[in-house]
């Protein structure tokens, strides 16, 4: 009997642990449902048609490309994407410095380059200065001298200049009658277009071509320079004139 009544005791404490945990899950799962909350009210579902079409305009583009940018924005971007290919540069921000910099660089030498052409063009070109005093133009227009400078009488010309104290205007004259005589001489043959250089190649005597670069050095100083030639100043030049004018008819 002793042995039947701890089995029976055993039976009893297990009925009554089950319960009570039966009992325990019982009233939190009823806790649980208690404190759910669920939305039961209608909802009306919206439907959007071409949002593509809609929202397609230039002003919804937030990311530029190449493509939509100028002309100028897609050269500047190849010469970057060249200049990555040509020194293995990783970074856009170094290729994007060396484009600066050579589009800098090419800048500046276009800009010598054109103010070399516009100098050397007005230096080197036989005719009237663009920007010449307005107090020549009382005086026999210059390209029908050029024009005829075989007829002109350039002795004349060159004493009235002096007696007015025109001491530019004399020297042209005596640039001028200098390439009449060396046409006469078939030293050099004479058109209004060429240059001094152009003179100086066609001339063979090794001491006619320096005696000649030296007068058009001086006649290139005084009469293209644009400033006040005092007597001291002519009486050099002229001397050099006359003494190339005398070698030449010897």
């Amino acid at each position: 009997m002793n042995g039947l009544h701890i089995i029976l005791f055993c039976i009893g404490i297990s009925l009554s642990s089950y319960a009570e945990v039966h009992t325990t899950n019982a009233i939190v799962f009823q806790n649980t449902s208690d404190s759910l909350q669920v939305d039961h009210s209608n909802i009306t579902p919206r439907y959007f048609e071409n949002l593509q079409g809609k929202y397609s305009g230039k002003d919804f583009i937030y990311e530029r490309t190449v493509e939509n940018s100028g002309w100028w924005s897609r050269f500047k971007q190849w010469l970057s994407d060249f200049f990555k290919r040509l020194f293995n540069l990783t970074g856009e921000g170094q290729a994007s410095n060396a484009t600066d910099i050579a589009i800098k660089t090419a800048g500046v030498i276009l800009f010598l380059l054109v103010i070399y052409f516009i100098f050397r063009a007005v230096v080197n070109k036989e005719g009237t200065w663009v920007f010449g005093k307005s107090s020549d133009k009382s005086i026999i227009p210059v390209t029908d001298i050029e024009n005829n400078i075989h007829a002109t009488n350039f002795k004349a010309l060159i004493s009235e200049a002096e007696s007015n104290n025109n001491y530019r205007l004399a020297i042209r004259y005596y640039y001028l009658w200098l390439l009449k005589k060396l046409t006469q001489e078939e030293l050099i043959k004479y058109d209004v277009e060429k240059t001094n250089s152009d003179y100086k190649n066609e001339i063979a005597s090794n001491t006619f071509k320096e005696e000649f670069s030296y007068t058009s050095y001086l006649y290139n100083y005084i009469w293209y320079g644009e400033f006040d030639v005092n007597q001291e100043q002519f009486s050099k030049a002229k001397h050099a004139f006359i003494n190339f004018l005398e070698t030449i008819k010897a």
